[in-house]
């Protein structure tokens, strides 16, 4: 069964109410967020395979896909692949119905896309696990360290903020909001402070006092690659100086930059590992083909992903539920 007849089956309105109630529970989050995007993508769509509904499928047909599929923020080169392959699937099956050619897009844009079950849950390793947070200012992040600390939480997990972005003006005192608002403890420095001291602190005190998480605050000075290398590098060797039990580097990216976020992402990439991506502000753009381009040009994978501004509205990427957010108009037309 292809994906796009998977997703129909999934999220079909035609199932009994009390299945349908639990996939409408699962989806909304997505169904809500992705509206900006779906109308970018999905409903321009529909709208061009209802103007070929009648006409021969030719190049014409084939450029606006392109168009359509590079202004969600696909990327090009994704793109320009993707395009090809369906038009030789088009010629080799003599498909000639828009929708079927839409099917097969759908399955080829996502075919490659593999979850990974051992990044897209809530467990924590036994011990104490330390999160490395990074991505430039702007991009949300004290606000979802904030909602991952609460995800935690919830989970009846001991964590503790260390706020070790030092040298911009109000970031810890905005986490320090954040950590009273939830009920978690924070470990903070005085302003310019070297943020390694203050990630020793945070991840000693947990060490001692037997917390599951520490979530590490750190600057997102990029326009000094050399400096923010040997920043961050030093505070990856003091919190291994506390001998934690698992360390790992999450990056953020604000979807509303669009290839500016890619961009941003393989900076990054150059100066750290990084485990996982969170995308934030996702409900605030129409580009949501930004997951697609991740996958392509840095195969790193997308753990969480902002779909609001509560902290309830932050999510562990669900590729089914992205996928009907997106194309949930392609779905309907089909049914």
């Amino acid at each position: 069964m292809g994906l796009f007849k998977f997703l129909k089956e999934k999220f079909s309105k035609k199932k009994e109410e009390k299945e349908e109630k639990l996939v409408e529970k699962e989806v909304s989050s997505y169904d809500k967020g992705l509206e900006k995007s779906r109308e970018n993508f999905s409903k321009r769509i529909s709208i061009l395979n209802k103007k070929f509904k009648s006409r021969k499928i030719d190049d014409e047909f084939f450029n606006d896909l392109e168009e359509i599929l590079i202004e969600a923020d696909c990327g090009v080169s994704f793109t320009l692949n993707i395009i090809e392959q369906l038009v030789e699937i088009t010629k080799k099956e003599k498909l000639t119905d828009t929708k079927e050619i839409t099917e097969k897009l759908i399955d080829l844009m996502f075919e490659n896309y593999k979850l990974d079950d051992s990044i897209l849950n809530l467990d924590l390793k036994d011990g104490l696990n330390v999160l490395l947070v990074v991505g430039v200012n702007g991009v949300g992040k004290t606000t979802t360290i904030a909602k991952i600390a609460n995800l935690y939480k919830k989970q009846n997990k001991k964590v503790l903020l260390a706020a070790a972005d030092t040298f911009r003006a109000g970031a810890t005192e905005q986490l320090e909001i954040w950590a009273s608002r939830i009920g978690v403890d924070i470990v903070t420095g005085s302003l310019n402070e070297d943020p390694s001291s203050v990630a020793f602190k945070g991840v000693s005190k947990a060490k001692k006092e037997n917390y599951d998480l520490v979530i590490v605050d750190t600057a997102g000075r990029l326009q000094n690659k050399s400096n923010l290398m040997d920043e961050l590098a030093k505070i990856k060797r003091v919190i291994l100086k506390n001998e934690p039990d698992n360390v790992e580097n999450m990056l953020i990216i604000d979807a509303t930059t669009g290839q500016n976020g890619v961009l941003q992402a393989k900076a990054f990439k150059e100066l750290i590992d990084i485990n996982y991506i969170t995308i934030t502000k996702m409900d605030g753009t129409s580009k949501g083909g930004i997951i697609l381009a991740i996958k392509e040009e840095l195969d790193i994978p997308v753990k969480f992903i902002g779909l609001g501004e509560t902290l309830e509205d932050l999510k562990l990427f669900d590729l089914h539920a992205y996928l009907y957010g997106l194309c949930k108009e392609l779905i309907e037309d089909d049914e």
